[in-house]
């Protein structure tokens, strides 16, 4: 009889009430198995985590914000304290390298999100309060008062698990009941992940049902669940076909979904920029279509370079440069087929391979470089902006900046989009007939920099118009603003000073910033 590792449901770790089956992780490397078998739950554990989940809501909207803010500190300083056991098991389950992207700077960025939530917990950030002292009127955000579950990508095991990412800390912040559901892609990173948050939640004295996780279900039962009105929202960041069929069943149930869906992500190079710096630019963008093998979704996907002698340079560099590289090993088999699938689409549709294109041993795949002339993007266009999700980018010849133009009206919405402009200013026509355009479509505008970096500050957007993620106007990183996803506006009318929530009272003693009366300030209301 074969043993299944636990899941997380109620407050304990338990064996799956209905597994239907079981899956292990494999070394992308080797394309071989590794680890425990983790249980595919049914229908029973879905139940039973929804339950908990319900009856911990209540209790958790109710509790102290400095109990969430040390939940979230104490978490923090468990992943930190067991960085060693955490960089191990997630460089064997995603071959990412341990150093310096595990260790150095994705595990670092997890334990700073949940810091950075614990501190906006502490300074009510998130809760936007807003008082109107000549109608009666008094409005914050609050709690769902309901479950938030969180699907976990393949792409990054700390940063963005849904038992430790930004979606999760975010929800937890807004005192609403979180449940997981990791990625296969990395079982045993979220389980150790998920038992450190297990650990530090009944430390801090929070509702033990308040984070549980399961690894895998089917996905009948996933769209079957994110249609499920007991939910408050749905966290999801993966694939456009994934997400979208989510969206489409959460939608009918009236259960916002905010998700990550896809992105090709833009950079334009103007004149001036690559006769300034051409080879700089070709080893800055190598880099980034490669850095983590293409799997991140702010992969530079699409490359717009003018016609011309510096274009052609910069061309003949970028090639060269991804024909000398080694294989990068991909997450799975899964992301292996569809990108060779995804190469073929935009080959199909016009574009001409330069260089790679080819699958190799274990998960791996070569550096791809496509090309193709702005006409023929624009004949195609929808069809040549599908996304690669791997070390693959296309390159487009546009002859002049109003070429360059439409073919960035032509683009769906996206994440980011780049423009590199020259620095002594020649570029900046150029910058100004462009850039209005650009800016419509992206969330995140950058100049002279590739996509690739997104840091967790409160200026970030990590969103973008339809359908780069489901709501234009909000980010799954950057807080307080990531926070208010998982939050609904509540208003009190005429309702006496004492029964009010803390935060809308005429006293003030946290020093809360509010508007009052059109004017944003931390003082009492005389």
């Amino acid at each position: 009889m074969t043993t299944f590792e636990q899941v997380l449901i109620g407050g304990r770790w338990c064996a799956s009430l209905d597994a239907h089956g079981s899956f292990r992780a494999e070394d992308p490397s080797r394309a071989e198995a590794i680890g425990p078998a983790f249980p595919i739950s049914g229908i029973a554990d879905i139940e039973a985590s929804m339950r908990a989940a319900i009856d911990a809501a209540d209790a958790l909207s109710a509790t102290p914000p400095e109990r969430i803010a040390d939940f979230l500190d104490a978490y923090a300083a468990a992943i930190d304290a067991d960085a060693d056991r955490l960089v191990a098991l997630a460089h064997a389950e995603t071959a990412l390298p341990a150093e310096p992207r595990l260790r150095a700077v994705e595990l670092p960025r997890t334990s700073h999100q949940l810091r950075l939530a614990a501190k906006d917990v502490r300074d009510y950030a998130w809760t936007d309060p807003v008082i109107d002292t000549q109608g009666g009127l008094r409005a914050h955000r609050a709690p769902l008062n309901k479950p938030v579950l969180v699907f976990g990508p393949n792409n990054f095991p700390f940063a963005f698990n849904a038992i430790a990412g930004s979606d999760f800390a975010s929800a937890i912040a807004a005192r609403n009941p979180v449940i997981a559901k990791a990625h296969p892609s990395h079982p045993e990173t979220s389980q150790r992940l998920a038992q450190l948050a297990h650990d530090a939640l009944l430390k801090t004295g929070l509702p033990a049902a308040a984070v549980q996780m399961l690894y895998h279900f089917d996905n009948a039962l996933g769209l079957a669940w994110a249609g499920d009105v007991r939910l408050g929202a749905i966290g999801f960041t993966g694939s456009r076909a994934g997400g979208l069929a989510l969206k489409a069943a959460a939608d009918k149930a009236g259960v916002p979904i905010y998700a990550e869906l896809s992105s090709v992500n833009p950079v334009f190079l103007l004149p001036g920029a690559l006769a300034e710096r051409g080879d700089a630019l070709a080893q800055e963008f190598f880099a980034s279509c490669t850095m983590g093998s293409g799997q991140f979704c702010t992969n530079p996907g699409i490359v717009i370079v003018p016609s011309g002698a510096h274009g052609d340079a910069f061309l003949a560099a970028a090639t060269r440069l991804f024909a000398e590289a080694e294989p990068k090993v991909l997450f799975s088999r899964g992301v292996q087929q569809n990108l060779v699938h995804a190469v073929n689409d935009l080959r199909t549709a016009g574009a001409q391979r330069l260089t790679g294109g080819d699958a190799g041993e274990g998960y791996r795949f070569q550096p791809t470089l496509l090309s193709v002339s702005g006409d023929a993007f624009m004949a195609q266009a929808q069809a040549l902006q599908t996304e690669a999700f791997g070390p693959v980018s296309l390159i487009v010849h546009a002859p002049n900046t109003s070429a360059m133009q439409k073919i960035a009206a032509s683009f769906e919405g996206n994440l980011t989009g780049t423009i590199y402009r020259a620095s002594d200013g020649s570029d900046d026509d150029a910058w100004h007939a462009l850039a209005p355009t650009l800016r419509t479509k992206v969330g995140r505008l950058i100049a002279n920099k590739m996509p690739t970096g997104v840091a967790v500050s409160a200026a970030m957007n990590h969103g973008g118009p339809y359908p780069s993620t489901s709501h234009s106007g909000f980010t799954s990183v950057g807080m307080p603003a990531s926070i208010r996803r998982f939050t609904m506006l509540q208003s009190y009318d005429n309702v006496p000073e004492h029964l009010l929530p803390t935060e809308l009272r005429n006293r003030n003693p946290g020093g809360v910033q509010r508007l009052i009366d059109g004017t944003w300030t931390n003082n009492d209301i005389a």
